[in-house]
Parts: structure tokens; C-alpha cells; sequence
């Protein structure tokens, strides 16, 4: 998978949030540049499968957050914005994930030897979702093999001369059938293979900002009788895309007005433009949600098919049990995210190999103040940066503590005290001068 997911753009992208047309650079701001220049230049991390370096395949991904970021529209960065179906803004609009490899297949003690990372949400939706739907397909087929087997060794019980291959198949359906339920994988499997049929649209197939097809005529709040688009010319062309919901612990899809999906129309919803030959249609999330699970592991990082041919390899040739291989979803991940391991004791991480990782390991201290940030509640849900009781939540998730309060409390009322003194002296003075000067002009005269 082509690795588009630059530490640069992270950083750059917590600083620039503030005011772009500040006339001064503030101190996050030149701090986050000067890493986006180091960045920059750097190579991506060696591929996982060479050397067999980083050892994932203990540890399983588990879901965090969904956040959209506001940041400054570089020239030539995402310019499609600019002049794009009537929108033009100099902020663009990225949108991360975050999420960690856990030390065991429950995620459910995911608090020590994890790592937690940063990656590009179209990224981690890509790699999900493929997994995903492989873990599906492969599912249904083997529904359809077991439900098979079943039926030959139901026929075979009362066939004295195939109990032999009877057996045969009890061993292969013992192997093939694990975790699959032949009374109820049948219609889940036609369901989904029906879905169309049925009135429905896989969530999925939006997820990467897709045109929405005649989107003018089907959105329901442009078609209440009121046509003023002066016969198609000034029509504006909608899009779909994932967006973050529920303050970042769900995903799902919204309506954009332009190609990259940067601006979304809060008040449209995606259902109303969906209408094919058949009528009006419906989002199944199905596939989706299966991205975003709380409190359970995403997926494992075990190569399951690999380590099953390991095995029978293995029983076949009296050789020695091999490494478990990592899947291609947590190697895909691990490559293109943004990582903070250290901090969390990750006994497989980068700090454990010195070749080839030292600019991934001098900036991970940044990666980690930039994921704390955003877990902290810094930006909303339009990404812009939250501003409580006039204080803006900037870089670092730093907050006043009661210490800071109670020093601003005292420092306030001092200086109220010492003014009050001083405008005490001062009537004292000015009294004292004036009884002087009235009692030297008595003796004169």
C-alpha cells in the first residue's frame, strides 16, 4: 500500500489550527514547522515482512477515536478546495484515527506493552475495510462448505461402506468449521448477498468521498417545489464521505459540497440522496461498523491462513513450530501510522532496532504530544480547536491546574489590596499638603 500518511502533516496540522493570518508565528506553531522540515526528508520505515523486525503478530488493533482537523491549506497541498463548486477556503480539513496494538485478543486490559498511533482515516478505512470483507467472504464460503458437509455425512449415516470417508469428512468439517454456525450463517450470507435486492447500500462504498450520481434531483431538501437554479446553472454537485460521529467513537457517512470531502452540509442527510431504478434506498453498516467496535479488538494481527499452512506444514514434515507471521492489515497500519510506543513499555516497537528507525524514534515524543492532544478533546467535531470558559485547548492538552488557580486567585487579590493602599496614601498626602499651605497663609497674613 502506498504510504501517504506524512508525520509532517500531523504536526503541521495541530499548530496551524489558530488564526493563519496571525501577523506573528506562535511558539507551537514554528515548533510544529520545524519538525515538518525534519520530517520531510525522511524515508519511510522499512517494510514489516523484511527481516521480520517488528513482531505483530501477538497483538491485536483496537479502535480509539475518529477526528476531523482543520488545518492551513498549504499552496499546492489540497487545492482542489480552492474555486471547487463554489467553495474556496484556505483551511483544509484532515481526518485521523487513532488506535492501538494490544498485547493480547480481547483488548480488554489494552494498558500496558501497547502502542497507540495516529494514522490518516481513509488509510485505516481502506485497510479495514478490505480485511473485513476477506474475513467475510471467507466466512460465507465456508458456511456453504460446511452446510455441504453436513448434508454428505447426514447421508453417509446410514451408508455402512462410506464410514470411513464419514470420518474424513468430520475431521476436515472439525477443522474448516470452527466458529461457524450452520443454523444461522445461511441467512446471514444471503442477506448479505441480497442486499440491493433488498433496498439497501453497503456504507462502505462511500467511505472515500465518492460523487453522488444526480444528487440535484434526488436530495429531498432541494425538491420541495421550489426550483431556483435557473434551469441547472447555478446547481451545486454533492459528495459522500466518512465523517466522525458521537465526539469520535463511530464513523458513518456525510454529505460534502466538494470533491475531497474538507466541507460537509450538517443539515443534509446522506439517505436522501440515494434513489436507483427501484425506489429509495438505505445504508447498511454492516461492514462498517465493524471498524469502529468499542471495547473489543478490531482484528487480530495474526496471519491466520498463513499460520494454518505453517502448521500443516509442520505435522506433515516433523519440523519445528515457525514464528507466526503478522496479517497484511497490521502491517499496513503499522507502516503508514504515526507512532507513540515508548511511552506505553511496547516490547516489539521501533526503540528495539536501531538501523533505519532513528528519525522515526527522535520525533516520537512529538507523535505522542500530538495524539495526547487530540484524545483530549482539543478540536470538535468540525475539527476546529475547542475554546471552554475563554480558554482555547492548544497543543499538549494542557490544563489549569488547581495550583495555577489558586497563585492567579492570590496574585489578583494582592494587586486589588496594594491599589487600595495606594489610593489611601494618596488622600493622606494630598490632605496633608493642603493643611500645610492654609496654615502658612494664616501667619501672612
Amino acid at each position: 500500500m502506498k504510504v501517504i500518511f506524512s508525520a509532517a502533516a500531523l504536526f503541521f496540522a495541530s499548530s496551524v489550527a489558530a488564526n493563519p493570518f496571525a501577523p506573528k508565528v506562535t511558539k507551537n506553531t514554528a515548533k510544529a514547522n520545524y519538525v515538518g522540515q525534519l520530517v520531510r526528508g525522511a524515508k519511510p520505515i522499512r517494510k514489516l515482512e523484511e527481516n521480520g523486525d517488528v513482531d505483530l503478530s501477538s497483538y491485536s488493533v483496537k479502535f480509539e477515536k475518529c477526528q476531523f482537523i482543520k488545518q492551513y491549506n498549504v499552496a499546492g497541498d489540497n487545492n482542489k478546495n480552492n474555486n471547487n463548486n463554489g467553495v474556496d477556503t484556505v483551511l483544509a480539513t484532515k481526518r485521523f484515527v487513532i488506535f492501538r496494538l494490544c498485547p493480547d485478543s480481547t483488548c480488554s486490559s489494552c494498558n500496558y506493552n501497547y502502542g497507540e498511533y495516529i494514522v490518516d482515516m481513509d488509510q485505516y478505512l481502506e485497510a479495514t475495510l478490505q480485511y473485513k470483507q476477506q474475513v467475510q467472504e471467507q466466512y460465507c464460503n465456508a458456511c456453504n462448505e460446511c452446510i455441504n458437509m453436513e448434508a454428505e455425512n447426514a447421508n453417509n449415516q446410514n451408508n455402512a461402506d462410506g464410514e470411513d470417508a464419514n470420518q474424513d469428512n468430520q475431521n476436515d468439517q472439525a477443522w474448516m468449521c470452527n466458529g461457524v454456525d450452520t443454523s444461522t450463517c445461511y441467512d446471514e450470507c444471503q442477506n448479505i448477498e441480497n442486499m440491493e435486492a433488498n433496498g439497501y447500500v453497503d456504507a462502505s462504498e462511500y467511505t472515500q468521498c465518492v460523487r453522488l450520481e444526480n444528487a440535484n434531483q434526488n436530495n429531498g431538501n432541494n425538491n420541495n417545489g421550489n426550483n431556483n437554479n435557473n434551469n441547472g446553472q447555478n446547481e451545486r454537485q454533492y459528495y459522500a464521505g466518512a465523517v466522525c460521529a458521537s465526539s469520535g467513537t463511530r464513523i458513518k457517512i456525510g454529505v460534502f459540497y466538494d470533491e475531497d470531502c474538507s466541507v460537509l452540509d450538517e443539515s443534509a442527510d446522506i439517505e436522501d440522496f440515494m434513489v436507483n431504478d427501484n425506489g429509495a434506498m438505505k445504508l447498511s453498516y454492516h461492514l462498517l461498523k465493524q471498524t469502529f467496535v468499542e471495547g473489543e479488538c478490531v482484528a487480530s494481527c495474526v496471519d491466520e491462513d498463513q499460520n494454518a499452512n505453517q502448521n500443516n506444514n509442520n505435522n506433515n514434515n516433523n519440523n519445528q513450530n515457525q514464528q507466526a507471521q503478522t496479517n497484511e492489515l497490521c502491517q499496513a497500519l503499522y507502516e503508514d501510522a504515526g507512532k507513540c510506543e515508548s511511552a506505553h513499555g511496547f516490547e516489539s516497537g521501533i526503540s528495539q532496532y536501531d538501523e533505519n528507525y532513528e528519525n522515526q524514534i527522535a520525533q516520537e515524543k512529538l507523535v505522542c504530544e500530538f495524539i495526547s492532544t487530540v484524545s483530549s478533546g482539543a478540536y470538535d467535531s468540525t475539527g476546529e480547536i475547542v475554546v471552554t470558559a475563554g480558554r482555547s485547548i492548544l497543543a499538549g492538552g494542557t490544563t489549569t491546574t488547581g495550583g495555577q488557580k489558586f497563585a492567579l486567585t492570590f496574585f489578583i487579590l494582592g494587586s486589588v489590596g496594594l491599589a487600595g493602599y495606594a489610593a489611601m496614601l494618596h488622600s493622606q498626602l494630598t490632605k496633608g499638603a493642603k493643611a500645610d499651605l492654609a496654615r502658612q497663609g494664616g501667619a501672612m497674613a
